[in-house]
């Protein structure tokens, strides 16, 4: 009795190296994501944030002056003549607590614009009422909706609308790579207008994350989801199975470390602060929480940087169309000559067509969330 070929060690030695191949995505997502967050995430410290101190006397002054001495570079502390300048700088988002002295102290916060943030100021100043032997006062500015009582849930709904775009890219790109470049570009218009009526639905009627602007947030997801989707349709062209590892290094790794929606970029290490100023996960939680909370201060700049991103997707399709474009001219001069091994090619072509079969269903099975 012959033996089976799946038993044949040849066989066996093949099948094992193409596993043991496709083990470095998950590994290289693995040390992705482990430097990512933990170097965001794992020791949030503050450096230079924002605080005042309510009033013009000189008690006010040394008060202010002691604090950032004690802080040795966590705050950056300054005076300001009443409330109503204090409560100005946190609707701006200039200022992310506000000191009231006296025999009651009071806080001002707007939580908002980020609970981590109004939470080290709490603690701050609890200790700074205490040892004038006074309870403070607490009073949030800018409270979330009851939906969101963290003020978190931006951010969850940004993960939720990232993951839907850059799964998608996979199908588009994998299980319509015989469609027109044109029409994989309409497929990911069509599929990030669809993506963020579902963010929209999370974020109002069914969680209640918002509870006004939804056709603002709308717009600002469509444009987030977007940009994601047309960016990866055109690096598909170029780097084919690798495509969503390079769209999770964007958009997740660098993404949500660098968005604003656990900590500030004034907790988190430099680098990641630094990409807070312009990365499209920062672009939407900042413009959905001026929206929403701040009476659209700002917005106009968070809706550029989306709009930017978006023109990026644009012209990666634009320099995918052209790298297609010379592809089919080279594939064209080359098959001139191939009338002589018609049957040589057609066996290559079934057994690439098989190859081509393997490598998509591979490409959809890495395409996993976070």
């Amino acid at each position: 009795m012959s033996a089976s070929p799946e038993g044949a060690p040849g066989s066996t030695a093949a099948a094992l190296r193409h596993v043991l191949g496709h083990f470095v995505t998950p590994l290289l997502m693995c040390i992705g994501m482990g430097l990512a967050y933990l170097g965001a995430f794992h020791a949030p410290e503050p450096h230079d944030l924002r605080v005042d101190v309510v009033g013009s006397g000189a008690r006010a002054q040394v008060l202010a002056q002691n604090l950032q001495d004690r802080s040795d570079g966590a705050l950056s502390v300054r005076t300001v003549p009443d409330r109503a300048t204090a409560a100005d700088h946190l609707r701006t988002q200039t200022s992310y607590g506000a000191y009231l002295p006296g025999s009651r102290p009071e806080l001002l916060v707007a939580s908002a614009s980020s609970d981590t943030s109004a939470t080290v100021v709490e603690k701050v100043f609890t200790k700074v009422a205490a040892e004038r032997g006074a309870p403070l006062k607490v009073t949030d500015t800018a409270p979330t909706a009851d939906g969101d009582p963290t003020g978190q849930g931006i951010f969850f709904l940004l993960v939720a609308l990232s993951i839907g775009s850059y799964a998608s890219v996979a199908v588009i790109g994998g299980a319509g790579a015989a469609l027109a470049l044109r029409i994989r570009a309409a497929l990911a218009v069509v599929t990030s207008f669809v993506v963020s009526v579902i963010g929209v639905v999370f974020a109002g009627p069914l969680f209640g994350l918002v509870d006004q602007g939804l056709s603002g947030l709308w717009a600002m997801a469509w444009l987030y989801s977007a940009g994601i989707l047309l960016i990866g349709v055109g690096l598909h062209t170029f780097l084919k199975r690798w495509t969503t590892l390079g769209l999770m290094v964007l958009f997740v790794m660098l993404n949500f470390t660098s968005s604003g929606g656990i900590f500030r970029p004034e907790l988190q290490p430099g680098f990641f602060a630094s990409l807070h100023s312009f990365w499209n996960g920062a672009g939407f939680v900042e413009g959905v929480r001026s929206h929403v909370y701040f009476e659209g201060h700002g917005l106009g700049g968070h809706v550029l940087v989306l709009g930017l991103w978006l023109v990026v997707g644009l012209v990666m399709v634009g320099l995918a169309g052209m790298a297609e474009s010379k592809r089919r001219k080279a594939g064209a001069l080359a098959g001139t000559g191939a009338a002589a091994g018609a049957s040589a090619a057609g066996v290559a072509k079934g057994a690439a067509g098989t190859a081509g079969s393997e490598e998509v269903e591979e490409e959809l099975e890495e395409a996993v969330g976070v």
